[in-house]
């Protein structure tokens, strides 16, 4: 057992240049897989449906989808294209300027209006169980949370097909390697700092322990530090488009603080875990802080308006 072990060792050894490039390879291509093909991963995994067929954009959204990419100005506007999505906020992936293209979710509910909320009252949701009552007092309240105006609309496509633009999933999907060949520096230095590269099995190993757990927590805090420079970013470049994006987007991120603050009492004990007073999503642990406060996004945005007053 021992001499296969240390076999393996010096093979490892040996190769480990070779090793290391077809690893961080191998996890970039996994991590960038879906951005590549995005209509046969992506947008499988979140296209609404509707008595047993694919649900259909309806024209309104698909107008405001052109005209978010024209305010855009985006470099390949026929590389875009939009879908009828289930959930509450839009969703993209895809990498513009490859074959495949980009591909962003809308969801339904972009269809209610405040003259015709019918998006969202024709649909079913369930909370603990029960069915939500539109015309109830926190029925009511909800709706409204989920009613945005078409400036708030715009924004929130305008900040995917922002992140989509400047190659977020790129920059997301290198994270990953970049930190396994954080590991093997970490092994390597740490090696040479206390003399182990030619010392004792048992120590390489436990220094080896050590890397990887470095590598660990390297990966989840520079994981969670892209995703939210990307948020920032992206909220920035779409509220920039004109004052009339970003006032939408204070409008959109106070929606969603206010239906987070409904879902909290609604939910009971498990709504209080997952949502703070404020409306803000309580991290899954403290290694995981991936999204940014929306309390901290909407006062970005009312800060690039009050800069615009000064």
């Amino acid at each position: 057992m021992a001499s296969g072990f240390l076999k393996f060792s010096v093979l490892v050894q040996k190769y480990r240049t070779p090793l290391l490039l077809t690893g961080c390879g191998g996890v970039f291509a996994a991590n960038i897989f879906y951005h590549v093909f995005p209509e046969n991963t992506y947008r499988k995994l979140y296209q609404a449906w509707s008595k047993g067929e694919p649900a259909v954009l309806s024209d309104a959204l698909e107008d405001v989808f052109q005209q978010v990419l024209k305010d855009s100005s985006v470099g390949a506007p026929g590389k875009y294209s939009a879908f009828a999505a289930y959930g509450f906020h839009p969703v993209g992936a895809g990498v513009p300027w490859l074959p495949s293209g980009a591909q962003i979710g809308i969801p339904a509910n972009f269809n209610g209006t405040a003259d015709d909320p019918s998006g969202i009252t024709n649909r079913t949701i369930l909370i603990n169980g029960k069915e939500v009552e539109w015309d109830s007092e926190v029925g009511t309240a909800l709706k409204d949370a989920l009613l945005l105006s078409r400036d708030a609309q715009k924004f929130a496509v305008a900040r995917e097909v922002t992140r989509l633009d400047c190659g977020g999933p790129l920059l997301q999907a290198a994270v990953a390697p970049a930190c396994l060949a954080g590991t093997w520096i970490y092994s390597v230095a740490l090696k040479q700092i206390f003399g182990l590269l030619a010392g004792s099995l048992i120590f390489r190993a436990g220094v080896n322990v050590v890397a990887v757990s470095l590598g660990a927590v390297s990966y989840f805090l520079s994981s969670d530090a892209v995703s939210q420079w990307l948020e920032y970013r992206s909220d920035k470049r779409a509220a920039s488009l004109s004052r009339d994006y970003a006032k939408g987007g204070v409008e959109f991120y106070e929606k969603i603080l206010s239906r987070n603050k409904i879902l909290r009492v609604l939910m009971g004990p498990k709504g209080e875990e997952m949502y703070a007073p404020s409306g803000n999503l309580f991290p899954a642990n403290l290694l995981s802080l991936k999204h940014a406060p929306y309390t901290s996004r909407r006062d970005g945005i009312l800060n690039l308006l009050k800069e615009e007053k000064a």
